[in-house]
């Protein structure tokens, strides 16, 4: 994944894993909508209250906002036979401890096998170099179905 695309990180997700619309209040709040709602598109392969234990668990080290906008909650979970991608957009954002201060309007939720340390860091980093282009993530920030969300990212160039 050295020349992340928008394509490269859809294709850890699926149609299902793309939550456009959020209107959570709090960090709490949206992180366990995106754990209810990857555990609802996996089926068994994940328990929305493994996740929620490994997002709470992974936030609770500090805050997986980037900055710009974008927050990357993740956790490794035993049972995934893959790494998985959900992309959660709030039209205003909210509070997330961003360095920055900015509200975060973009959560790229990455849940990878607990066996694959090194493709998990591998996804953060992408993920990273993806968000460098603000005319890309503004893209995706503004999108307001998931069918835009996924036109977007898989429009977007390579980033290296």
């Amino acid at each position: 994944m050295t020349g992340t695309t928008g394509r490269d990180l859809f294709a850890l997700s699926a149609p299902g894993l793309v939550f456009p619309g959020l209107s959570d209040v709090d960090r709490q709040a949206v992180l366990r909508r995106l754990a209810i709602g990857i555990a609802a598109t996996l089926g068994g392969l994940a328990d929305d209250a493994t996740l929620v234990r490994g997002f709470a668990e992974r936030e609770a080290l500090g805050s997986t906002a980037l900055g710009a906008g974008i927050a990357v909650p993740h956790c490794r979970i035993a049972g995934l036979n893959r790494p998985w991608i959900a992309i959660g957009l709030h039209p205003e954002g909210i509070e997330f401890g961003a360095a920055d201060g900015r509200p975060v309007r973009i959560f790229f939720a990455v849940v990878s096998p607990s066996g694959s340390p090194a493709e998990h860091l591998r996804i953060l980093a992408s993920i990273s170099r993806w968000s460098r282009d603000p005319a890309r993530v503004e893209a995706l920030a503004s999108a307001r179905t998931a069918e835009e969300a996924i036109g977007t990212l898989n429009a977007g160039g390579a980033e290296g």
